[in-house]
């Protein structure tokens, strides 16, 4: 292969990569558990910018209970938003496997 066409490609890569990390920051999903009484929002960065309870699950005699729930949503939410990540990852990169992605 020709090496102008190798550094022409990894540019191409480069600006779909930049592409992506801008798409990937506008995602926002939330996972839920007990039926809705913990729900957690993630970004793309899987942050987490939002944790809601309803007041039903703040029992001072359990808080296990509601540790496990809030447990249980974010690892919800982190399904969801891995799941988009494959979505636009792969309509960006055209079906590219890139190692490390995850994907």
């Amino acid at each position: 292969m020709n090496p102008f066409d190798m550094v022409k490609n990894l540019k191409n890569l480069e600006g779909t990569m930049n592409t992506m990390k801008e798409e990937l920051a506008q995602i926002s999903e939330t996972g839920s558990s007990g039926g809705n009484i913990v729900q957690v929002t993630l970004n793309g960065k899987f942050e987490v910018t939002a944790v809601k309870l309803d007041p039903i699950a703040v029992d001072p005699r359990d808080v296990q209970m509601l540790q496990d729930l809030i447990v249980a949503a974010h690892h919800a939410a982190m399904e969801k938003v891995q799941e988009r990540i494959k979505e636009k990852s792969g309509a960006l990169l055209g079906g590219l496997n890139i190692p490390g992605l995850g994907l």
